[in-house]
């Protein structure tokens, strides 16, 4: 779920408004320190910077701190999913579900963090996977019988039942694997670069923006099993994340200098979506206890109850090892594919976005080019074993935990590598699983509001680029949007209306043009990229200057993004890494050792010197 950005002066792709972009420290000295003067500024307001190792207690509760920030949208994308593959009432799966995503993600937050760019960021579910996976399961073939959705019908361990779900995960599967294989060529070909030169704000603003916008009746069915409940969760969330978010709250705390004291925290501001969740659960609980809401599955508000998978937690096992092909071998279709691919597209944009917001806040250089380039293509990679594994959904790197850098100060790799570690473990043990599936849907609903409120807004907030003063820009814009809107809009009313004679090739039509977020980011690079207007007036020269050219401006990086175990010294030597695009360069030689060379002539030359008369 993307979250604010816009943190200590950044703007929403990570780097700073004010006319000094171009003079971010480039170089890190031993134990993570820039010798940039303009990096020492922001590395002392970090308490640990990237290659920091901060004590092994304090690694555990901040990586603890980060699982619970991704907690809410690592939960609510399978809780979403299985609504529309007749899952709704099989809440064992449904836990094994959420335990599988959170083994996958934890699985690639290593991933990435050892092997890929190599910033502190976690990698989870995406909701940009969700939107075209929402298109596809829409199709006349995918959707569920109207018996599923009838409680007292359904046998979950009725093999017909099992294959009616099984079928449609294994859709989905799939199509995400197939799409991830692109993503994967385009990270570790060096393409995404390329890319990143046609696609600019006005490209960006309506395909983030749709993804939020598109989901409006999944928020809304949710909320509307009981809107109290669901305003109340909302409101919640709001007070603490907004109101309440420079608040300090006293907190008992022990160091070795100054024994047990207090320490005062701004709580609310680490975690509002959690505090939200967690008490109008507990709220929900009580008025469940004492009978408020009707145990009629036919009467408006039961499903706010939460006992209605009481018997879940019981029944459940402890341990379960998620496995590839858990729920059989994948299928694959033209049409999941072409849809899966424009979420694809969105998320390896918004990745490169985060990165640089990453690097900025936990006082590393710039990514370089390499390192882009491995993050993309380890992002693809763990699609692909997301596919495998059935999650449903694909992993991308998550905002809300770059936010969370600039919040805490630390920006240690090692911290997110605990993290990683943690949802690994949360995903072995089913049961924790099952305790997050008992989450009652109003609650659900309301923080569904919040979230693709912020997604919407942070789509948008990428027209400070452009000069909306410009009649064209307003056009692209408008147009774009609102073509996202209708366009998907009459297709799913709609359905039977591409008739080409090829089913295969009708499928396709029918999954893009039920995607928002393709049908709005097509217009909006189309319009961008053929009406005439200057770099300056579509926002190309600040975008190209954070996304594309800063990685080359200097050669000089540091090694935080070099290949851990040595493996960058030893397998990226030789002239040919230059035709690598993911492998890291080495590093320039500082100026001060480049003077002293100079200054001081070899061995070899002072013998030559010493023997050659006059």
């Amino acid at each position: 779920m993307p979250s604010e950005k816009e943190l200590n002066g950044l703007d929403n792709y990570g780097y700073p408004d004010d006319d000094e972009s171009t003079h971010h420290a480039r170089t890190l000295g031993k134990g993570g320190k820039s010798n940039h003067p303009s990096a020492v500024g922001e590395a002392n307001k970090m308490l640990y910077l990237i290659t920091d190792n901060p004590p092994w207690y304090l690694c555990i509760l901040l990586g603890t701190q980060h699982f619970l920030t991704a907690l809410g949208s690592i939960v609510a994308i399978p809780l979403i999913l299985t609504r529309v593959i007749c899952l709704q009432h099989d809440y064992i799966t449904q836990s094994q579900l959420i335990s599988t995503i959170f083994f996958v993600s934890g699985f690639c937050t290593l991933l990435q963090v050892l092997f890929g760019v190599r910033l502190p960021i976690i990698q989870g579910g995406t909701f940009a996977f969700l939107a075209p996976t929402l298109a596809m399961m829409s199709l006349p073939d995918y959707k569920c019988p109207a018996w599923t959705s009838n409680k007292t019908l359904v046998n979950v361990s009725d093999p017909v039942f099992i294959e009616i779900w099984q079928i449609r995960l294994r859709e989905i599967q799939g199509a995400i694997m197939v799409a991830a294989c692109f993503q994967i060529f385009v990270g570790f070909s060096g393409l995404i670069g390329y890319l990143m030169r046609y696609t600019g704000p006005l490209t960006i603003a309506p395909t983030i923006s749709l993804i939020g916008l598109s989901l409006f009746d999944t928020a809304g069915n949710d909320a509307g099993a009981h809107w109290g409940i669901a305003g109340m969760t909302t409101g919640f969330i709001v007070l603490f994340s907004q109101y309440l978010r420079n608040v300090p709250v006293p907190l008992p705390a022990f160091s070795r200098s100054k024994k047990c004291h207090i320490n005062w925290m701004n709580i609310f501001q680490m975690f509002p979506v959690l505090f939200g969740i967690g008490i109008s659960w507990v709220i929900s609980f009580i008025l469940t206890y004492f009978n408020v809401f009707p145990d009629d599955p036919n009467v408006y508000g039961y499903y706010a109850r939460t006992d209605l998978k009481s018997d879940v937690i019981s029944r459940v096992e402890w341990f379960r090892i998620p496995y590839p092909g858990q729920w059989g071998l994948p299928t694959v279709s033209l049409a999941g594919t072409f849809g899966i691919l424009a979420g694809v597209v969105s998320s390896m944009i918004e990745s490169v976005g985060d990165y640089h917001a990453c690097a900025r806040l936990c006082g590393a250089p710039l990514p370089t080019r390499e390192a882009i380039n491995r993050g993309i293509g380890i992002e693809g990679i763990g699609c692909l074993l997301a596919g495998a594994w059935g999650t449903g959904n694909g992993t991308t790197s998550y905002s809300e935990n770059v936010g969370a850098l600039g919040i805490t100060k630390v920006g240690s790799r090692v911290v997110i590598l605990t993290s990683g570690l943690l949802m690994l473990c949360v995903g072995l043990l089913v049961k924790i699983g099952a305790v997050f599936s008992t989450i009652p849907q109003p609650v659900i609903g309301g923080m569904l509001m919040v979230m693709f409120g912020i997604i919407t807004a942070v789509g948008i907030s990428n027209l400070q680029f452009v000069d909306m003063n410009s009649s064209r820009n307003i056009f692209i814009f408008g147009f774009s949007m609102f073509s996202g809107l209708v366009i998907p809009n009459w297709m799913n009313k709609h359905p039977e209306s591409i008739q080409t004679g090829v089913l295969p090739l009708d499928q396709v039509f029918r999954v893009l043009l039920n995607t928002s977020m393709f049908v709005g980011g097509f217009w909006g690079f189309f319009l961008d990229n053929t009406i005439p207007g200057t770099e300056k007036e579509r926002g190309i020269i600040a975008w190209k200057q954070s996304v594309t050219d800063e990685g080359d401006k200097d050669k000089n990086e540091s090694d935080c993004y070099d290949l851990p175990f040595g493996i960058g010294t030893r397998c990226c030597t030789g002239s040919w890494r230059r035709y690598i695009p993911f492998c890291p360069k080495p590093a320039a030689p500082d100026k001060e050792e480049l003077e002293i060379h100079q200054e001081t002539p070899d061995k070899e030359e002072l013998e030559i010197h010493q023997e050659t008369p006059f």
